[in-house]
């Protein structure tokens, strides 16, 4: 055996040649992970610099600004009516005997439309004919019955002058006169009772046949023929005639809304079977009274419409809009660049980010690129205005309310750009630019979702899809 002491000596001399591989090891992993700091530390200062000068561009999204029609308008639902019908019932009770026309057919002022059975009245006619030929010869005995007695009063007046007869004769005749030309009264006045009588059952006699009180359509029938009508407590309706001609459309218009609408604005709808026809009319009245439904006030508005092909019916829905204010052939951009606000990207104009900020054009001055506003001098703009712009909106010349907003423009260099502008007519969509854009400028309205917003969206249309798989599918 060998001596202890050289076996130590062998055993320390492995581990002092196996160090300086672990720490040259150690150290190239220190220096790999340095170098791809360094790299990534790089390439994002890259991107910030291009993002500086207007390479992210792709970030943003933007609409061009376009030429064409804006109407602001209060919409409402309501339906047609015609203008002129009359709802013919009748005066009279009995049977239903005959109907002459059907609905849809056209009639002419005084035809004949219906009839009631006319027995019972025909008899009340002939009873009262027959009462006053019963009076007529009354009245003629009482006639002849008061020529006696005047004659008799006569003779007795001049014996009384001669003393030829007593005073009691002669008092007796005057009363014999004179109750012979009361009875001659009475008569007449029962005559003139009886042609009163006469001529109203006459006139219910002619009620029974029901005429045409206008010319136009029939558009309904309420009563059928054979049924019994009783006109004691209320006249009952047979049918209705309308004039389709002109049609009234009654719509229901919110209490938030109906102060913008004014007398004589103009409107249009569409019905549900046209919805590419427009029907124009001028707003007529707008009811005071409002109606209350589920807790909505609710006011009538009503204007009127021609109706010449009787295209139109009645109780028809109608889609109206009131027209406030329109423009024709504007430039005109997205609502969202206004309310979308986008942070200015580092070297955007108007100064360093975090820096004051620069106002855009002011109002009426051409913008940058040395062209003159759009729609100066009249030029390819026209205007029709046919009420007050939205509520809140500061009054422009002319009436005209116009206002100034903000917007940001995406120049041809990638760089964005603040910019003033006049913003006349809005709807829910596009807002008409007075002035501070040119056709073919592209506005900010938003910034694209970013991939992590995307995938989480992706995430969340498949949750929802599993939801609504029927139980044991997969």
């Amino acid at each position: 055996m060998q001596p202890a002491p050289q076996v130590t000596t062998k055993a320390h001399a492995k581990p002092q040649g196996r160090r300086p591989k672990r720490s040259l090891f150690r150290r190239r992993n220190i220096l790999l992970g340095l170098g791809v700091l360094a790299i990534a530390t790089g390439v994002y200062w890259w991107q910030a610099g291009s993002a500086a000068n207007g390479d992210g561009t792709g970030d943003y999204m933007t609409a061009a600004v376009d030429r064409g029609n804006i109407e602001d308008s209060v919409t409402a639902v309501g339906n047609l009516q015609p203008r002129d019908y009359v709802d013919v019932g009748t005066q009279v009770s009995g049977q239903l005997r005959k109907v002459h026309v059907e609905i849809g057919q056209q009639v002419n002022q005084g035809d004949l439309l219906a009839e009631i059975d006319p027995t019972v009245y025909q008899t009340r006619v002939e009873a009262d004919r027959a009462q006053l030929e019963n009076l007529q010869a009354q009245l003629t005995q009482r006639q002849a019955e008061l020529a006696l007695a005047e004659q008799q009063h006569t003779r007795q007046k001049n014996l009384m002058a001669e003393n030829a007869t007593s005073e009691d004769a002669f008092q007796s005749a005057q009363k014999t006169l004179r109750a012979a030309d009361a009875a001659v009264k009475a008569v007449n006045a029962q005559i003139r009772q009886t042609t009163s009588t006469l001529r109203g059952d006459e006139a219910n006699l002619g009620y029974t046949k029901i005429y045409a009180p206008m010319s136009g359509t029939v558009v309904s029938q309420n009563a059928k023929q054979g049924q019994t009508l009783n006109a004691n407590q209320s006249a009952p309706i047979v049918l209705r005639i309308a004039d389709l001609s002109v049609m009234t459309v009654t719509t229901q218009v919110s209490e938030a809304d109906v102060s913008r609408l004014k007398i004589g604005m103009h409107a249009y709808f569409t019905t549900l079977g046209r919805p590419e026809r427009r029907w124009r009319g001028t707003l007529a009245k707008i009811n005071p009274t409002p109606e209350v439904v589920n807790n909505v006030v609710l006011y009538n508005a009503l204007y009127d419409v021609e109706n010449p092909g009787g295209e139109l019916m009645t109780q028809m829905t109608a889609q109206t809009f009131f027209v406030v204010a329109s423009a024709d052939n504007v430039l005109r951009v997205p609502v969202a660049a206004f309310q979308q606000r986008q942070p200015r990207a580092p070297g955007s104009a108007g100064g360093p980010q975090g820096g004051p900020q620069q106002a855009g054009p002011q109002a009426g001055a051409p913008p940058q690129g040395g062209q003159p506003p759009a729609g100066a001098n009249g030029e390819q703009r026209q205007r029709r205005r046919d009420g007050n712009a939205p509520a809140g909106a500061p009054p422009g010349e002319g009436g005209q309310r116009e206002r100034p907003r903000m917007v940001q423009v995406l120049k041809a260099d990638g760089t964005l750009e603040e910019r003033r502008v006049m913003v006349g007519v809005a709807d829910r969509v596009n807002a008409e630019i007075v002035s501070g854009l040119n056709e073919g400028d592209q506005v900010v309205v938003g910034r694209k979702p970013s991939s992590g917003q995307l995938k989480a969206q992706q995430q969340q249309q498949q949750q929802n899809m599993q939801r609504m798989r029927p139980p044991g599918m997969l």
